[in-house]
């Protein structure tokens, strides 16, 4: 059994004993926590906290034990039931509410549920502000409301709420889009994608809509990470269908992979630089993804007469750099984009209607245009992703600081530390992160080919084993 507590929330394997696994005990107990933060936060405020879920096999179970903890705690719940995280976000700022929590595990399996914590604005807290949640968990430093100030449950759907307001965007034309008479598939793997994303299509004019495993059971058809590993149908299914594009979503949509017309894979990479590439033509600006993100992002944004900035890995952080750089669009290469004139979030559904829109305009000038020769427009790069393991008494962060100086030493290198240490190359780049739940440093490293990413990688590993001793 796994419990996993972070800044962002609490993320675990469901049963066993408390404090092993998600279950009823520590779920009430990190509500609570949150909960208390928000109220010293806000005051009486709204007194309203939105909740969404995905369509996970434990969301009900989760959800009863939230809702209950919450009204419980005097605040007064506003039950959006199956819905997307980026729904969940902009349900708080359209509900005036105090914050949100999102019910899902994002990309992880099946026997995995987490509560994800929004603060007013719809947004993720920050270190402190999660820390503090974490705090007052483990010390149950928490007070439960009088009988005459429990809260109550109200039920709403923003779904259609959500989708109309990515169809008022100013960059998305759903005009074009119809005119474009699309042939789509979706692969929304058995959860709340299977709701919103074929109602989107349909809404934004897409003329056919194969849907797979579009059923919101919560029994995940693949595991559901959306990484060519997991895709095999979908890829498998494009030449079939003869569709123009596929898209895939993770459980809660914030994420988005885009499929070719041959199966082949967009690269989830790709997804942001495309959308930010549309995006930097008709509104020209700064772009900011994370550290371990891909460099196409920055050459595009730079063609387009940009700035590029690069934050810690993780939401908060990448959206924090994009207000402080007041970026245009940013987000993270593992397929999320974060529009702000949509909201500060990971969106798919902004991610789908930026990206037909696109296709659509350049169709205009180049019928037939696939998918395929889309991408190959872009600057061609290859992210691999290796570890090293390391023992538990090794000390990480001394590790990392060595390999900082002494890459530092060298000739032509750019070190980047705000998040491990990231070695930037003319050519190339490696970046070195301590993993917070296990004793290895995760390397990620990109280069033009796969070959050359995981050599440049294998270079630097070899380097901090020598280090190591």
């Amino acid at each position: 059994m796994s419990l996993i507590k972070s800044i962002s929330g609490i993320r675990g394997t469901i049963g066993g004993h408390a404090g092993e696994g998600l279950n009823p005990l520590d779920i009430v107990k990190f509500t609570a926590a949150y909960a208390t933060v928000t109220r010293r936060r806000m005051g009486k405020g709204s007194n309203k906290i939105v909740v969404g879920r995905d369509a996970r096999l434990s969301g009900t179970m989760v959800y009863q034990c939230v809702s209950g903890t919450l009204i419980g705690m005097g605040y007064d719940v506003i039950d959006i039931g199956l819905a997307t995280t980026p729904t969940t976000e902009i349900a708080v700022t359209a509900e005036n509410a105090d914050g949100g929590i999102i019910l899902t595990a994002s990309h992880n399996p099946v026997q995995w549920n987490a509560l994800k914590l929004l603060d007013e604005k719809g947004e993720f807290f920050d270190a402190k502000t999660g820390g503090d949640v974490i705090r007052i968990a483990e010390s149950d430093d928490f007070d439960f409301a009088e009988v005459r100030e429990l809260g109550h449950i109200s039920h709403k759907d923003y779904t259609g709420y959500h989708i109309e307001m990515v169809k008022k965007l100013r960059l998305v034309d759903v005009d074009a889009i119809r005119k474009a008479n699309f042939s789509v598939v979706c692969d929304c793997v058995n959860s709340v994608g299977g709701i919103v994303i074929p109602q989107l299509l349909k809404s934004l004019g897409v003329k056919t809509v194969h849907e797979l495993n579009c059923e919101p059971t919560g029994d995940f058809a693949h595991t559901p990470e959306p990484i060519p590993a997991n895709l095999t149908q979908i890829a498998s299914f494009m030449p079939q269908a003869k569709a123009d594009v596929g898209f895939v979503v993770d459980p809660d949509v914030d994420r988005l992979a885009i499929i070719c017309e041959d199966g082949k894979m967009f690269g989830e990479e790709y997804t942001l630089v495309s959308c930010a590439d549309w995006v930097l033509q008709h509104t020209p600006g700064n772009t900011c993804s994370n550290l371990s993100s891909s460099r196409a992002l920055r050459d595009v944004t730079r063609k387009r007469g940009g700035q590029y900035n690069a934050a810690a890995v993780g939401e908060v952080n990448v959206v924090t750099k994009m207000k402080d750089t007041k970026a245009v669009i940013g987000g993270e290469g593992n397929g999320g984009v974060i529009y702000p004139e949509a909201h500060y979030g990971r969106d798919a559904l902004v991610g789908i209607a930026l990206f037909l829109t696109q296709l659509a305009h350049l169709r205009e000038k180049t019928p037939g245009l696939t998918v395929t020769e889309l991408r190959a427009t872009y600057p061609p790069y290859e992210i691999a992703k290796q570890r090293i393991d390391l023992t538990p008494d090794i000390d990480v962060d001394k590790l990392l600081v060595a390999v900082k100086e002494k890459f530092a030493a060298m000739p032509d290198t750019e070190i980047t530390d705000i998040d491990g240490v990231k070695i930037d190359f003319p050519d190339r780049w490696v970046h070195l992160r301590k993993s917070n739940t296990e004793p290895i440093i995760r390397v990620y490293s990109e280069a033009a080919t796969m070959e050359a990413a995981m050599a440049a990688g294998k270079e630097v590993m070899d380097i901090v084993l020598k280090i190591k001793g």
